[in-house]
């Protein structure tokens, strides 16, 4: 029996149960439906669960994925249906990936339909293993393809967003008209499903979907001074370390914003940039500074004349206004949010089962951090919510499946 706990789908919860499959993930004999409602019970039985987490290679998804027939029908691919109106409005996704590849395929999944692509960009310092898993990706997928250009991507670097810049020039290359166009990461996982974000982002009506305020004095101090690679002791290898010396102010009489990495940015907005030439010299300016992508695209979504722009004039966009990222800092919970249910690494919080409500309610389209070694739990329940409210809400638009 099918039933929803809302009226609205924020927070749609269906209390359906979808029966194991053996090819997918490791399946967890949990009660979603329950841990939604918090039932002390059922969370503290998948508490004691997330304690024997199978580790799951990635050669498992290059085995699985060496026989395309069977990766696609195992894991529903062949079964997706998608309405008219998504069909009608293609979204494209830049993946910035470097480990884990069942977690990677399982955002794919989670995120997927015939009329969208995908681009890939695994680091170039991630392992043959994991190079292979998305290289077969890519293989038996139509819609799913790797970056023409790699890089080796080192924290806080001018390397990670040159990630995302080089699959936002492969996907408007490729045929797909896409509309809009959303970067992820490895440890991101969707809150709604496909047909939501098309009715989200047709609203949008091209504007775009990002964080963007006014820099503090600690945030001014890693654009305003030369920042310079160095080794460090610890799993990044590199980072980019502040030096004495000044930087000229940005090009053009920019005036700077800070946001995140992350953003939601019509196809008008990426093809300006691509032509460009302030957008060419704002990029080579921010080279040598700290972190560029928590600058870069919360400055240009600022510049005057941009498709889809955000006027200086109108008040910081902060990362709990801006829906593109739903992110637990530990600094902050308690006065902003309830305590992390998971672990904290770096600050950030890795959810557990304990966020399931919160992260339904509260209104984003996707959220971070998840790690299966923490929680696998969470995940898989994101996971079933998302494919029985797909099979809803697709029964309730427009006839026909495509």
């Amino acid at each position: 029996m099918v039933s929803l706990k809302h009226s609205d789908t924020r927070g749609l919860v269906i209390t359906a149960h979808t029966p194991p499959d053996p090819q997918t993930s490791h399946r967890y004999n949990v009660d979603c439906a329950a841990i939604y409602d918090m039932d002390p019970v059922e969370v503290g039985n998948a508490l004691a669960l997330r304690r024997h987490v199978v580790e799951e290679r990635d050669d498992s998804l290059v085995n699985l994925t060496s026989n395309c027939d069977v990766f696609l029908e195992s894991r529903g691919y062949k079964d997706v249906c998608i309405s008219q109106e998504e069909k009608h409005f293609p979204l494209a996704y830049s993946l910035v990936v470097h480990k884990n590849a069942r977690m990677v395929e399982r955002l794919i999944k989670a995120l997927y339909s015939p009329s969208n692509i995908f681009c890939i960009h695994y680091d170039g310092k991630s392992s043959d293993e994991f190079r292979s898993a998305m290289e077969g990706l890519a293989r038996c997928l139509p819609n799913v393809i790797i970056a023409t250009k790699i890089e080796s991507v080192f924290y806080a670097s001018i390397s990670r967003l040159k990630a995302d810049l080089h699959c936002m020039s492969d996907l408007l290359k490729s045929e797909v008209q896409w509309r809009y166009i959303i970067n992820l990461c490895g440890q991101d996982f969707p809150l709604r499903t496909n047909i939501e974000l098309v009715s989200e982002l047709t609203r949008l009506n091209g504007g775009n979907m990002l964080e963007s305020s006014r820099p503090t004095e600690a945030k001014r101090d890693r654009y305003k001074y030369h920042h310079q690679i160095q080794d460090a002791n610890f799993e990044y290898q590199q980072i980019p370390v502040r030096t004495d010396q000044e930087k000229a102010p940005p090009p053009h009489g920019i005036e700077m914003f800070i946001g995140n990495a992350y953003f939601v940015l019509s196809r008008e907005f990426v093809e300006y940039m691509q032509s460009s030439n302030v957008v060419k010299d704002f990029l080579a300016w921010s080279e040598d500074t700290y972190s560029p992508d928590e600058h870069y695209w919360a400055t240009l979504a600022r510049l005057p004349g941009v498709p889809g722009g955000i006027p200086r004039s109108q008040p910081d966009v902060t990362d709990l206004m801006s829906k593109t990222r739903l992110v637990k800092w530990s600094y902050l919970e308690e006065s902003l949010y309830p305590r992390c249910t998971g672990e904290h690494v770096r600050s950030v919080c890795v959810y557990g089962v304990g966020e399931m409500r919160w992260l339904l309610n509260y209104g984003h389209w996707f959220a971070n951090k998840f790690d299966p070694k923490v929680d696998p739990i969470i995940i898989q329940c994101l996971e079933e919510n998302l494919q029985k409210k797909r099979t809803l809400l697709q029964s309730l638009a427009s006839p026909g499946c495509y």
